[in-house]
């Protein structure tokens, strides 16, 4: 499973071929089977081929990680904010104001059972298994952006393919110097989150 023959064919699959797969109209059944089954493997291979151990590593720099994050998401919240107000104003914390009780709901969910599993897949098992293979890290990360972006092209919407790939590259630095699986996940979900309260969840698949 280490061989690179092996990994080239599973970088195919799992973030080419899967990906590009979801966007063609088939049962959605076997859609949620295969990225059931596809998550299992990724697990398996980070706990019984890669050894990785799921515990909260205690040099991280929370200080720093909170500093960086809170900035960032201001530009973030600045940027988003005009782009709903100039384009469709109606929506601009929508969900917020007017379904309190769905907002907390999906902010939950979406932050433990989707946010996590994207990081495990599109960072932690994507810098273990492939960055051996890359001398230029900012050519390895720039392909982490892209296939991440790839994983939401089923939404057929060019803007969310903007957004996920500057994502991508946001999540990709931080997983690269924290290599710290938890930190990332929490940057993920705060992004996402203020997306959806913001008032740009429905094109990111939220339900308003």
């Amino acid at each position: 499973m280490n061989s690179t023959i092996y990994k080239v064919s599973e970088f195919f699959i799992i973030f080419i071929l899967v990906p590009i797969s979801f966007a063609l109209n088939y049962s959605p059944w076997i859609k949620l089977s295969l990225g059931f089954f596809g998550f299992l493997y990724i697990i398996y291979v980070l706990l019984k081929v890669e050894k990785k151990k799921f515990k909260v590593s205690p040099n991280l720099d929370w200080k720093r990680f909170w500093k960086q994050t809170l900035v960032k998401l201001l530009a973030i919240s600045v940027f988003t904010s005009l782009f709903v107000w100039i384009t469709n104003k109606e929506l601009l914390f929508n969900v917020l104001l007017n379904k309190p009780k769905l907002w907390v709901f999906i902010l939950f969910v979406y932050s433990f059972f989707s946010v996590y599993p994207q990081e495990l897949i599109y960072r932690t098992f994507y810098f273990d298994r492939y960055k051996m293979f890359f001398s230029n890290e900012r050519l390895f990360i720039f392909i982490n952006a892209m296939v991440f972006a790839l994983a939401h092209i089923f939404f057929r919407n060019t803007l969310v393919l903007v957004l996920t790939f500057l994502g991508g590259l946001l999540f990709a630095l931080t997983y690269n110097k924290t290599k710290s699986t938890l930190l990332v996940s929490i940057e993920h979900a705060i992004y996402g989150c203020w997306l959806f309260t913001v008032g740009m969840g429905d094109m990111l698949g939220f339900p308003a």
